[in-house]
């Protein structure tokens, strides 16, 4: 949804309210702290999320210009107010050295700070500000959305850390090597056919680490995805046939409205020549029922509703779509982001439940593939992630990203149970499944590690039991012509 759909900007003066409750269901259910002002700098959205992270209620701050209150000890500009101002030439002043040019977002600004008035010992906020536009292009306000980035900060700062200590270490060790050196000289001679030895052995201890890598990689797993294709199939073919006939059913119905219309133009023509009574009454009718609207109106809605219904028809060429891997299908370059995105339509009844979806996607080339294989592997492993999520809501990554100008990856996280470690060995195997008998098949994964081998990519997996797990899919940007027979064979299956 645009920033000029959720304001409402271009719609119809009678659809204002429904737009502003839109716009508020749009804020309080949204799980990224997210406010926004006006071209007044009055706040006009202060989402549940905000008050969580900031400590400040929505009912202190809607109708205020008091939003600097939350983040700064004295009265300053956001970066939302910088904006809505249209003062850019002052975000040096106040944020320097720490603000950019959003690479995702036309018109917005983002930047990360350290605020130490927020909680009890401050936190790392990352935060992106875009203008709000009406229908026109006039900006009327602006959107702030916020990150709490600390843990990462921290984590940072500890790397940097650690990583000076270990170079005084080196350093110290450098130094006590080169001593030791100074002393050994003597003795280089005898010592370098124990070095060849010693090089021959690393060379043979590197050769198994690496065998050690590749085998890791092929055990690297996830729970289980129960096959939902049948299901899938199932669900379409039932909801294509009502649609069907509605369908048909509008066509036809618009047929009779113009015969209607035509019929009224007839009255309308014979009007004079009635009774001056009867041509009364029919005056009085058509004003109280405002026949004129309705003309426009109901065309107008018949319209919308038969754009509802191809919408619907879509939905459902995309669950049959999703129903089967048809190994007939063309390479083609796509955008991974928008299959992406239809995936998540798809099985968001299976997820929504359960699971916050949030999504991360870096800046990614269109790529050579099979976009509805590789929307299969997507799928599966998004409802394996929701699978995982226990009792209580859990969180779902989405993250995309390039791995030099050769491969991309996509990254599918979650906060779930985890994979323990006595089934990793086994769950890339054909009918494999820990689920109970009759909620699983075993296919799932099998099939999505035969389509990554397919597209000369690999799978990788980071699970701590009891924490979560990450899948990583990689995968190359150009399509080679002669994929690994073994590959495509597990593709197959």
């Amino acid at each position: 949804m645009s920033l000029t759909h959720l304001t409402g900007a271009g719609a119809a003066a009678d659809d204002a309210p429904y737009h502003a409750i839109a716009l508020s269901e749009f804020f309080d259910g949204h799980p990224v702290p997210t406010f926004a002002i006006d071209t007044r700098h009055v706040i006009t959205h202060w989402n549940k999320a905000c008050e969580q992270l900031l400590g400040w209620s929505k009912v202190d701050m809607i109708g205020t210009g008091n939003h600097w209150q939350a983040f700064y000890p004295r009265q300053r500009p956001l970066l939302a107010d910088l904006l809505v101002a249209g003062r850019l030439d002052e975000l040096e002043h106040h944020y320097a050295g720490k603000c950019r040019r959003s690479t995702l977002i036309p018109g917005a600004w983002e930047a990360e700070d350290f605020f130490p008035n927020i909680g009890a010992s401050g936190h790392w906020l990352q935060f992106t500000a875009a203008p709000l536009r009406d229908g026109d292009g006039r900006i009327v306000g602006a959107i702030e959305t916020l990150r709490d980035v600390t843990e990462r900060r921290v984590a940072e700062n500890a790397l940097r850390k650690a990583h000076d200590n270990l170079e005084h270490v080196v350093a110290k060790r450098t130094a006590q090597l080169a001593e030791v050196n100074a002393q050994l000289q003597e003795d280089i001679q005898r010592r370098h056919a124990a070095d060849a030895e010693l090089r021959r052995r690393n060379l043979e201890l590197t050769e198994l680490n690496d065998q050690l890598q590749r085998a890791q990689q092929q055990l690297v797993q996830a729970d289980k995805l129960a096959s939902i294709g049948q299901l899938a199939a199932g669900v379409a073919h039932e909801i294509n046939n009502p649609i069907g006939y509605i369908f048909s059913n509008f066509s036809t119905l618009n047929t009779y409205l113009e015969q209607l219309f035509a019929m009224l133009d007839a009255y309308r023509e014979a009007e004079p020549g009635l009774p001056a009574d009867s041509a009364g009454r029919l005056r009085a009718l058509r004003d109280e029922i405002d026949l004129d609207f309705l003309r426009g109106d109901i065309p107008a809605l018949m319209a919308e509703s038969r754009e509802g219904i191809v919408r619907v028809r879509h939905i459902v060429q995309d669950l049959k779509d999703f129903s089967r891997v048809d190994a007939n299908q063309e390479w083609v370059w796509t955008d991974l982001h928008r299959g992406i995105d239809s995936t998540l339509n798809i099985v968001s009844n299976e997820v929504k439940y359960k699971a916050d979806v949030v999504k991360q996607y870096g800046d990614l080339p269109d790529i050579e593939c099979l976009p509805l294989q590789i929307n299969q592997v997507v799928m599966n492993l998004i409802v394996n992630a929701a699978h995982a999520i226990g009792p209580e809501r859990g969180r779902i990554t989405v993250s995309t990203g390039r791995e030099g100008d050769a491969m991309v990856w996509i990254d599918i996280a979650d906060n779930g149970s985890g994979i323990a470690p006595e089934t990793l060995s086994r769950i890339f195997d054909p009918f494999f499944t820990t689920k109970a008998v009759g909620k699983g098949t075993g296919l799932g994964l099998s099939l999505a590690y035969g389509i990554v081998q397919k597209h000369s990519g690999r799978i990788e997996v980071d699970t701590t039991p009891g924490q979560g797990t990450r899948f990583r899919v990689l995968l190359p940007v150009c399509h080679s012509d002669n994929p690994p027979a073994e590959a495509h064979q597990e593709a197959q299956t």
